[in-house]
């Protein structure tokens, strides 16, 4: 890898896919729990922000594996540190946190109890 492909510039376009990409893949992810839902006749409040939460892991996972095709996993730490310093702009969506597979779990956990709360609730 070249010290080319670790500038701003190369930073800037890896965030600007990975935020045109952050909406297509939740909405492919979160429709099969948004149709089970629908299915299971459990109410819209709760159907869709459980749509996300269960979409949203899937989506993670696939921009962190984005980042680590486009830069190797060696240095795709240098990425998260860049986004580190915009926090408010790029690094908005991709906190540290993020990139923790214990976070990606607990939301699909947190999807999984709202789908069960759906089911056995009179809405």
């Amino acid at each position: 890898m070249t010290s080319n492909e670790l500038n701003e510039n190369n930073y800037r376009r890896i965030s600007y896919v990975s935020w045109a990409l952050s909406v297509p893949l939740l909405l492919i992810f979160s429709w099969p729990y948004f149709f089970l839902s629908d299915f299971y006749s459990i109410h819209k409040m709760i159907a869709f922000p459980g749509s996300i939460l269960f979409g949203l892991p899937f989506m993670l996972t696939i921009l962190h594996g984005h980042v680590t095709l486009a830069l190797g996993a060696a240095h795709r730490h240098h990425y998260y540190n860049w986004l580190n310093h915009h926090p408010y702009s790029f690094g908005l969506l991709f906190h540290n946190i993020v990139i923790s597979t214990r976070f990606r779990l607990s939301l699909l956990l947190a999807s999984l109890v709202l789908f069960t709360v759906g089911y056995f609730s009179d809405f």
